[in-house]
C-alpha cells in the first residue's frame, strides 16, 4: 500500500473513532423481552437512559418486530442492524437503535456528545513495514468448512466457509480461515503472539479486496481493532482458533488505553 494511502486509512480510523457516531459514545446495551420494554431514566427503565425523562416510552418486540412508541407521538417500526443501518430514535444528545444478534434484540444507546468530556486522543500504531504486506493463496475448500464463531457475549455464531487464505511467514506455512465474504471485501478475525500485549487482546480484525486471479493481498499494516476493545457494549466475533497466528504481528493498531 502506497505512503498516502495508508496515511489516509489511518486518518479516516481517527475520524471515525473521534464523531459523535463513535464506538467511543456508547452508553448502553439492553436486552430487550418479547412484550413491552420501558425506556427512560427511571431506575426500572428495560432501557435505560443517562438523562431525559424517567419514561420517554416504549420499545414492543412482538413476532420479530420492534415497534418504538414514544409517550408523545406516533409508533413506528424500526429495523434492526441485520440487514444494514438500523433505525435511529433520538432524544436530545441520546440517540438508541435495535440490533439483531442470532435471533436476540438489544437496544443500544449512544451520547452524541461524549466527546465533550473527553476528546479522542488517537491511537497508537506498529511502524508501517512493507514486509506485511502479503500476497497469499487463496484456496478453495471442498466442501467448505462449518466454523464455530463465539463472540464476547457468549453467543456462537455458525459461519460456512469456502475458501482459505494461505501464505508463509518466515519459511511457516500458515491460513486464515474468512468470517464473511462479499463482492467488496474479505473480512478476517484474528489474533496472534502480540495480542493481549502489544495490541487488544481479543484479537484484530482485517478488510482486503475481493481475490485477483486466486491471489489475496493480506495487509496486516491496516489490522484494526474490533469495537470491543472501545466499548464493553459492543458484541464483537472473536478470532476462532484456526485464525491464532503462532507469530507476532508487529504491524497495525496497538492496543487502546483509556485515559484517565
Amino acid at each position: 500500500m502506497p505512503n498516502k494511502a495508508y496515511a489516509d486509512w489511518r486518518q479516516a480510523r481517527h475520524n471515525e473513532l473521534a464523531a459523535a457516531d463513535s464506538w467511543l459514545g456508547m452508553v448502553g446495551l439492553f436486552w430487550l423481552e418479547p412484550g413491552r420494554n420501558s425506556v427512560g431514566s427511571a431506575a426500572g427503565s428495560v432501557v435505560r437512559l443517562p438523562g431525559g425523562p424517567a419514561h420517554l416510552g416504549d420499545l414492543l418486540r412482538q413476532d420479530g418486530r420492534v415497534i418504538w412508541q414514544p409517550v408523545a407521538g406516533e409508533a413506528r417500526e424500526l429495523q434492526t442492524d441485520i440487514a444494514g443501518q438500523p433505525s435511529v430514535v433520538e432524544f436530545q444528545n441520546w440517540a438508541f437503535f435495535p440490533v439483531d444478534r442470532e435471533s436476540r434484540i438489544a437496544a443500544r444507546v449512544r451520547d452524541r456528545d461524549w466527546a465533550a468530556s473527553q476528546p479522542f486522543a488517537g491511537l497508537d500504531y506498529f511502524d508501517f513495514d512493507p514486509a506485511w504486506q502479503i500476497e497469499a493463496e487463496w484456496q478453495a475448500l471442498s466442501p467448505p468448512v462449518r466454523m464455530e464463531v463465539p463472540n464476547v457475549s457468549g453467543d456462537l455464531k455458525i459461519v460456512e466457509v469456502s475458501h482459505q487464505a494461505v501464505f508463509e511467514v518466515a519459511g511457516e506455512t500458515v491460513t486464515l480461515l474468512p468470517m464473511a465474504v462479499s463482492d467488496k471485501e474479505v473480512f478476517f478475525v484474528f489474533r496472534d503472539r502480540t495480542s493481549g500485549k502489544e495490541s487488544y487482546g481479543a484479537g484484530r480484525f482485517l478488510k482486503a479486496i475481493p481475490t485477483v486471479n486466486g491471489k489475496i493481498c493480506l495487509n496486516f499494516n491496516c489490522a484494526y481493532n474490533p469495537p470491543c476493545a472501545f466499548t464493553s457494549f459492543a458484541t464483537c466475533p472473536l478470532p476462532p482458533p484456526e485464525n491464532w497466528l503462532p507469530f507476532p504481528v508487529a504491524a497495525g493498531e496497538k492496543r487502546w488505553v483509556k485515559l484517565a
